[in-house]
């Protein structure tokens, strides 16, 4: 399905930008459909929705953040080890395992690292340990990379367009794929300015995508939204699919057992607000 995106901002730079160029389409090897997935934040329910909704995929690339905030740390680990494909670490990853503090976390968050630090099995702890740091690319598609928070810093929140020029300016790749916003869109930068949009769903509550076609002369930044802990006021689950052969992005949204996943938040103990924010989509 395609319709109309929702402009949410652009940013116009006083001189026009060289003549952009895109990834060399003729360099890819072989055509391959990604399943992108990003901040699943220990949701178990949401992530099986994800998988289940999601077309048939050549592999998987998680932008972080896989764990933290929901109460199946482990459950969600052990799913994200048998589906494999490439990972880059997030900062709830990072501080759980002991290597960044509490300092940025507010109160609510920073319990939920403590407690997950203690629920992870030895095993799936040094698994999040081990995942590296953004950006990672793909040698059989040149021009992309996948960060989690910004290609200059992996923490760094990138929000609006005038957040995306600087790292869209310095990146040698053209195509940028980020989480760590927990809001499913995208920026796009031409010769002169950056625009940001996010897709325009139809429903409220049943799986659906919107197609983004890439051109091949701007440059671009995509998140594909939070599996675990959307904040775009949109509860379903979301993700995005890259076909590198059509050069489409499809921004997907799937409704999961939100229920099922707030009690989970519940019976473990973890604040109520943890549990409650999911049915906002805040």
């Amino acid at each position: 399905m395609t319709v109309p995106r929702r402009k949410v901002g652009s940013f116009r730079r006083n001189a026009p930008l060289e003549r952009l160029s895109f990834y060399n389409r003729r360099a890819i090897r072989e055509p391959v459909r990604i399943l992108l997935l990003s901040d699943i934040h220990a949701n178990l329910e949401a992530l099986e929705a994800c998988l289940a909704a999601a077309p048939p995929s050549d592999r998987v690339v998680n932008l972080g953040d896989v764990v933290g905030y929901g109460a199946s740390p482990n459950e969600v680990i052990e799913r994200c080890r048998q589906l494999g494909g490439s990972y880059v670490r997030g900062n709830h990853d990072k501080a759980i395992c002991g290597l960044s503090d509490l300092e940025d976390f507010n109160p609510i968050a920073a319990e939920a690292v403590l407690w997950t630090r203690q629920t992870l099995t030895p095993d799936n702890f040094e698994w999040l340990r081990s995942l590296p740091q953004g950006p990672i690319q793909a040698d059989d598609i040149p021009g992309t990379q996948f960060v989690h928070g910004s290609p200059l810093d992996e923490d760094e929140y990138v929000i609006t367009p005038r957040d995306a020029v600087e790292p869209m300016l310095a990146s040698q790749p053209t195509l940028t794929f980020f989480g760590h916003t927990h809001l499913q869109g995208s920026f796009t930068l031409d010769t002169e300015q950056i625009e940001g949009t996010h897709p325009g769903y139809l429903t409220i509550g049943q799986s659906e995508s919107v197609t983004f076609p890439l051109n091949p002369e701007l440059r671009y930044m995509i998140n594909p939204g939070s599996v675990g802990q959307p904040r775009d006021g949109d509860w379903r689950a979301a993700f995005a699919v890259f076909d590198t052969e059509t050069h489409v992005v499809a921004f997907c949204r799937a409704p999961y057992n939100l229920k099922a996943a707030q009690d989970r938040i519940l019976d473990a103990g973890l604040p109520k607000r943890l549990a409650t924010r999911l049915a906002a989509g805040k």
